[in-house]
């Protein structure tokens, strides 16, 4: 009888790690409809941070390591970079962030987006997939919400508005000022 009961329990038990593994699989492949970036952070190869109209370029290396990249022209197109370890590290934590950031609230554009700040942004950032020349997504970041934690943030060709921590907004910036301040800001270690 002892003999019985355990193996019923054991075969319960083994159902319901069957069933739960196989509904966090059919979670894990659902696209997360509150996540600000369209794609997971690691399938990203760059972003852009326009902050009060200077543009800051952060690339992933073909090794996955990231790294401050200025706006280069055609002419030099064709130098390296190597990615400083330390601002990598930052860079990585800095995006990792940003992949997580969740929608807090969602409502459709009213007019042309002055009420939110959205006429002339404070920040725009452009997310690419690698070796995309085109972005994948257009972020226009707003005005601070009335709830002085939030920030309002449209992406650019959608007639909705929605709010992410303030916070985010912070962090990005926060990585700006730490890239631009390195010694090699604007070329990233070119060689």
């Amino acid at each position: 009888m002892v003999w019985c009961v355990l193996g019923v329990l054991g075969l319960a038990i083994g159902v319901i790690e069957y069933l739960d593994r196989r509904a966090t699989s059919l979670d894990a492949g659902a696209a997360d409809t509150r996540s600000l970036l369209p794609v997971p952070v690691e399938q990203l190869g760059a972003i852009e941070i326009a902050d009060r109209g200077r543009l800051h370029r952060f690339e992933r290396s073909p090794a996955g390591a990231w790294f401050y990249h200025g706006v280069h022209t055609a002419a030099t197109a064709t130098h390296t970079h190597t990615a400083d370890p330390l601002l990598s590290e930052r860079i990585e934590h800095a995006f990792a962030a940003l992949g997580r950031a969740r929608t807090e609230r969602r409502f459709d554009l009213a007019g042309d987006g002055a009420l939110y700040g959205l006429m002339a942004p404070e920040l725009v950032i452009l997310v690419y997939r690698p070796h995309e020349t085109q972005p994948l997504a257009q972020y226009a970041v707003g005005s601070l919400a009335p709830d002085t934690v939030s920030r309002y943030v449209a992406l650019v060709g959608r007639r909705t508005v929605v709010t992410i921590p303030d916070y985010q907004v912070d962090n990005l910036r926060g990585l700006v000022q730490t890239a631009a301040a390195r010694p090699e800001a604007g070329m990233a270690g070119a060689r």
